[in-house]
């Protein structure tokens, strides 16, 4: 199998980019499967029910989730919907709208996508959330008997500590460990030593020449005066897409991982 996740989405910067590298880039690289992190889509705050279509149109077979994925309320029925191929994090508490995993049947066989959600900084500082790797242990105990090629899981969170030590927890046991929620590429994609692709942040899609998708004179201002200010999302300059490719054998472990980060000025 020959998968590509595709970092945090941001905005409608992020969603043209997407639009114009992915249906060339699947074609070029034959991919089987392409995952993305959708909670940043619709104006950087979660997806609608019309950028969630146009990610689906563009080669997008399935969305992870983040802190960000239930701001829309509207797209909380594709989120329920087991057959609908989107997820928000499995870790929040019960009787949050929507599922943290689901399963999804590509050309080379069914693979299961979790997303579990980390440590996050600033305004979801110390929301309630279960144990991510005790979620996860429950997660791969209870499907265990479901046959499938490979699972993927997407860590969303702040702490590199967490997003590093979790590839290493799960190495052997699933296919692949991406980490997002940055929007900073890390250098350090590789197959771990039990056959567990990991990285510890993928990066982005969109404005490259912004402070994560945000205008740089919105956020410079506030940093050098103090004052709050509504961020303005970046709509141009340079693009960037930043993805994990990762090839996954009959096993359901990876044998290949690279980082793709592309720059586009058209």
């Amino acid at each position: 199998m020959k998968l590509l996740y595709i970092g945090d989405i941001m905005g409608e910067a992020g969603l043209r980019v997407v639009e114009h590298v992915l249906p060339d880039l699947r074609q070029d690289r034959g991919l089987d499967v392409v995952i993305a992190q959708a909670e940043n889509v619709s104006e950087g705050k979660g997806i609608s029910l019309t950028d969630y279509d146009r990610m689906k149109a563009c080669g997008i077979d399935f969305c992870t989730g983040g802190n960000w994925t239930l701001h829309d309320e509207a797209i909380y029925p594709a989120l329920n919907d087991p057959s609908q191929p989107i997820i928000r994090p499995a870790n929040y508490p019960q009787g949050t709208p929507g599922l943290g995993y689901k399963y999804l049947d590509t050309p080379a066989g069914k693979i299961l996508v979790i997303s579990l959600l980390g440590q996050i900084i600033g305004r979801d500082a110390g929301k309630p959330l279960s144990n991510p790797l005790q979620c996860i242990d429950a997660i791969l105990a209870q499907e265990m008997q479901t046959p499938r090629l490979a699972t993927i899981v997407n860590f969303h969170g702040d702490y590199s500590s967490e997003k590093r030590v979790i590839g290493y927890y799960l190495d052997g046991r699933v296919a692949v460990v991406v980490g997002d929620h940055w929007h900073v590429p890390t250098a350090d994609a590789m197959v771990l030593p039990r056959g567990t692709a990991h990285i510890t942040d993928v990066g982005m899609c969109g404005a490259l020449d912004s402070s994560l998708g945000v205008k740089l004179d919105v956020i410079i201002r506030r940093w050098q005066t103090g004052q709050a200010s509504r961020n303005q999302l970046e709509t141009g300059g340079r693009m960037q897409f930043n993805a994990l490719y990762v090839e996954i054998d009959d096993e359901g472990l990876a044998t290949a991982v690279e980082h793709m980060q592309l720059i586009d000025e058209d």
